[in-house]
């Protein structure tokens, strides 16, 4: 698999409910696995694989250290499309080695990414939102250059999305996580909102309903 990766992958022969979890800029691949046990207390009946790639541009926020990302930032706040096009690109290749060597449920396959993870992942979900059981955007925004990109697909207006931002958020401004929801509505998408009195972060409350959202939706028991 081109990217490096960590894996949270349950004991038996599956196929697992699956999250590929897709980290900030300037995080790692560890920075979303300690969500996994969490989501498996909470799905009846099944352990919960989780899979978070690293982003392929390498930073060094201080000397001899290193954090990674998906595309680079520039001060305006615009993404230069060829950067979100290659980033895409290992993104796909990534699941489509994934689907392969791991036992993913295909049924129950959610994207979640968070900041510069969350714009990967509004990516990768509607662009192909047949491969998807969920979307998660967290703490992020919906480019108008994804927008401008897709095509028609019946598929998109089904998908389950939930979208979480904090109020006091200093990063990435409550406004353009509301302006998301604005956009997916015109893409037929419902998403579930969630906004609390945080910053740039995940914090318990927003947690506990992300995973009650999981539990009840994408990953509730098959009838």
């Amino acid at each position: 698999m081109e990217l490096m990766h960590t894996a949270h992958v349950p004991a038996g022969t599956g196929p697992f409910p699956t999250i590929l979890a897709l980290h900030g800029f300037g995080a790692s691949a560890h920075d979303l696995l300690g969500i996994a046990p969490l989501v498996s207390q909470v799905v009846p009946g099944d352990e919960v694989m989780f899979l978070c790639p690293q982003g392929p541009i390498v930073l060094e926020p201080q000397p001899g250290q290193r954090a990674y990302a998906w595309f680079p930032l520039t001060g305006g706040g615009e993404i230069d499309p060829t950067a979100l096009v290659g980033a895409r690109g290992v993104l796909e290749g990534f699941v489509e080695d994934a689907l392969e060597r791991y036992p993913i449920d295909p049924s129950r396959f959610v994207v979640m990414g968070f900041s510069q993870g969350g714009v990967m992942a509004y990516d990768l979900a509607l662009g192909r939102p047949e491969r998807f059981s969920a979307l998660i955007a967290l703490s992020t925004w919906l480019p108008n250059l994804i927008l401008h990109g897709l095509q028609d697909d019946e598929a998109r207006a089904e998908l389950p999305t939930l979208l979480i931002h904090g109020t006091e958020d200093p990063m990435v401004a409550i406004d353009n996580g509301r302006e998301s929801l604005e956009k997916l509505k015109n893409l037929g998408i419902e998403a579930a909102w969630g906004e609390y009195p945080m910053g740039h972060e995940i914090n318990q409350h927003a947690l506990r309903d992300l995973l009650q959202w999981l539990a009840n939706g994408p990953f509730a028991p098959k009838i």
